[in-house]
This record gives structure tokens, C-alpha cells and sequence, in this order.
């Protein structure tokens, strides 16, 4: 039958043990260099994983307006046409559909040139899913025309041109010209301009209207390159359409990509990333538990003829495994506690005042964004307890396993 602790006799050690002593001021400056260690650790993890994780939500948060949550484009001869998209909006009324025409370009003003996609669209449809086009639409100089574009910032700003303007469009397509041929061009009005916070993307994507399409490169009315469709879920929705389209053997010849999968490469690097630096600043507490165990370590050297004096009135091994165990749990803990406070503060100062600006030009935003997911947190909190209690362990062990005997015999 195992003799039960004397919790009260324990409390009253580690208190002891806790305090400064005089005769032994390193063993004091060991334990608070180690509580100081873990709580720095804490802290800049939560502030490290806060910033990976802001970082990825404003680069998705980008990426999901601008390459739409899911794409459905056909493959070969297959086309994609009103029939069928009338049947996806019937059986998907939650869902929103844009279906385009889309082409490459070269677009020209004066003597500047610049490579671009052209997408032929609804414009009633492209802005219900699409919200940097809406805004965009929002300071439309309403051209009645069929020849007007939806341009980037970043474009009119490359090509020299405001809103209202023409832009020369010169498209793959060749056209008869005397004896020889030319590349067909056109020259388009510009409606308005959006910014996506990417200029990648401003520079690149330009909306003109389907009739467009139809009349310069005589596109059939009904049959597109592609549907744009906006989803809540995109990830369900996206199995669901295939699902759908299985069963009414719709599916041959189509091709259904979701955002994620269009930038897999991008987001599976960053993941990589974020991860590489938990294990990393996972580093920075295991050198603090250096400091757990060293102290213990100097507080059962120091200690040795109390331990062997306790012993001899009557004290367990348990019961001296017990203090040196929990001495460092509180060390540690401690730690994480005032690691916990001080990355919420780190967190809230930062994201209240403006001490760490970027360029948006870069990025696309130019705030600081810190979100710490809970799941980060538990990680944080869960991986630093547990280096805690295995720093705890040897020196534990040791201090339980001094032999009062032997030392009584060398005092």
C-alpha cells in the first residue's frame, strides 16, 4: 500500500525553495533566467505563429475574390453552354454563376505595351460574385457601348490612361490586310478601374462585355470558355457540383478547379513555413529549459544535506521527487502564464499602433495582421507544458535518489 504525501510538508519546501537565498543567489538567478527564457518563448511564438497565420487569411482573403472560388471550364471539344447552365442554377440556387469568354492580349497606349487576359462578361453577374469588380462598377461612367473594359489601377496607370479613355487592344487573332495579314485590334473605352490590393492581378485582368466577344472574335451567343461560380462552401459545393453532374452525365469533357487548387503550390509553401518556424522558436524554450534543469540541478547540489536531513526524519523518496518535480512545473508555468500576457499585449500593440508598417505595393495591405488561431495556441501552450514537465524529471529523480547515509557520513 503506497504511504500517502504529506502535501503540507511539501507546499512549505518549495516555498522555501522558491524564495532568494543569500548563501546561494545563482541557484535564484538560474530559476528566474529559465522563468524568463519561457515566457520570452511563449511570447514570441504566439506573436510568430499570429503573424504567419494574418498573413496567410490576407493573401486567401485576395486570392479567393480574384480567382473566383470555384472555375468550370470544359476540356477539348466539349463546350459549356446556357442549357447547362441553367440546370446548375436550378439545382444550386445558393450559388452564383458567371460564364465568360477569355482571351490574351496586348494592350497599347502611345508607346507603352503591356501583355494582359481579357474576360468577356455579364457585368450584372460578374459583380454579384465578384466584389472588386462590383466596386469597380460602383464609379462606372455607365458607357453604352458594347467596346468598354473594366481595367486594374495598375494598368491605366502603366498605360497613361483615365477612365473615360480609349485603349488600343491588339488580340492573337489575324486579320486580312491588303496582301498580307495583321493582328485584329480594337479600341476599347474605358468604363472604370478596380483594385484588387495585388498588382499582379490589376495589371493583368481586364473585363470587357460578352457582345464584345461575340462581334470581334464571332463567339456563338450561348457557348463560353468558362463559369465563374461564387460559393460560401466552396470546398462541399465543389464535390456536390461534380456529384451532380455525374449523375446527369454532364460531367464528361468538364473541368472543376476550386481556388485552392489554382494556388496549391503557393499555400502548401506557406503551411511549410509556418511550421518551420514553430520548430524553430520551439527551440528558444527547449535552451529555457536548459535553465529548469540546471537550476534544479544546483538546488539539489546546494541542498543535498537538507534532502539527506529530511530523509532521516522521516520523508519519502516520493515525497522528495515531488518538491524538485513540481519546483520546476511552477517554473515553468509561470512562465507560460507571463508568456501568455505579454504575446496579448504584443498582440494588441501591435495591431493598435501603427509600429510595423509594410508596402502595400508588395503585399497588398500595408497593416500588420495578426491572427493567432486557437489551434496555434493550444500547440504553443500544450508543446512548452510538456517540455516543462520533461526538464522536470532527471532532477527530480536526482534529488529522490540522494543517499542521506552517505552524506550525513561526508558533513
Amino acid at each position: 500500500m503506497a504511504i500517502p504525501q504529506n502535501r503540507v510538508f511539501i507546499n512549505k519546501i518549495i516555498k522555501h525553495y522558491l524564495q532568494y537565498d543569500k548563501d546561494n543567489p545563482f541557484i535564484f538567478i538560474s530559476s528566474l533566467l529559465a522563468f524568463l527564457g519561457i515566457a520570452a518563448g511563449v511570447m514570441v511564438l504566439m506573436l510568430a505563429m499570429g503573424i504567419m497565420n494574418g498573413t496567410q487569411e490576407e493573401f486567401q482573403k485576395r486570392l479567393f475574390v480574384m480567382n473566383y472560388p470555384i472555375t468550370m471550364t470544359p476540356m477539348g471539344y466539349h463546350t459549356i453552354n446556357d442549357g447547362l447552365i441553367n440546370k446548375l442554377e436550378e439545382n444550386f440556387p445558393t450559388l452564383k454563376f458567371s460564364p465568360y469568354y477569355t482571351t490574351q492580349v496586348i494592350t497599347k497606349s502611345g508607346s507603352n505595351v503591356n501583355g494582359s487576359i481579357l474576360y468577356g462578361v455579364d457585368f450584372t453577374k460578374e459583380a454579384s460574385l465578384n466584389e472588386v469588380f462590383a466596386k469597380a462598377q460602383e464609379k462606372s461612367l455607365l458607357i453604352p457601348n458594347d467596346y468598354k473594359m473594366v481595367t486594374g489601377a495598375t494598368l491605366a496607370i502603366d498605360m497613361n490612361v483615365h477612365a473615360g479613355e480609349k485603349l488600343t487592344l491588339y488580340f492573337s487573332e489575324q486579320q486580312a490586310v491588303g496582301f498580307g495579314t495583321m493582328p485584329l485590334q480594337k479600341r476599347f473605352t474605358i468604363d472604370s478601374t478596380f483594385d484588387s490590393g495585388l498588382k499582379a492581378y490589376d495589371k493583368a485582368i481586364i473585363y470587357t462585355t460578352h457582345q464584345a466577344f461575340q462581334k470581334i472574335l464571332k463567339h456563338p451567343i450561348d457557348v463560353y470558355d468558362g463559369v465563374h461560380i461564387y460559393s460560401n462552401d466552396a470546398m462541399n459545393d465543389l464535390e456536390k457540383i461534380k456529384t451532380f453532374l455525374t449523375e446527369n452525365r454532364l460531367n464528361e469533357g468538364l473541368h472543376l478547379e476550386g481556388w485552392w487548387e489554382q494556388n496549391a503550390n503557393f499555400f502548401a509553401a506557406m503551411q511549410m513555413e509556418k511550421e518551420a518556424l514553430f520548430l524553430v522558436l520551439l527551440l528558444i524554450i527547449l535552451v529555457a529549459s536548459l535553465n529548469i534543469i540546471s537550476s534544479l540541478l544546483m538546488t539539489v547540489m546546494s541542498r543535498r544535506s537538507e534532502i539527506a536531513l529530511m530523509r532521516t526524519l522521516g520523508a519519502t523518496g516520493q515525497e522528495i521527487k515531488s518538491i524538485f518535480f513540481k519546483l520546476g512545473v511552477i517554473i515553468g508555468i509561470s512562465g507560460i502564464i507571463a508568456g501568455t500576457l505579454l504575446g496579448v499585449i504584443g498582440k494588441w500593440v501591435l495591431t493598435t499602433f501603427p509600429i510595423i508598417t509594410l508596402s502595400a505595393d508588395v503585399y497588398g495591405f500595408s497593416k500588420l495582421p495578426i491572427d493567432l488561431t486557437l489551434f496555434d495556441f493550444i500547440s504553443i501552450i500544450v508543446g512548452t507544458f510538456i517540455i516543462v514537465l520533461i526538464s522536470s524529471l532527471y532532477p527530480s529523480y536526482k534529488a529522490s535518489s540522494t543517499d542521506p547515509l552517505t552524506v550525513l557520513r561526508n558533513e
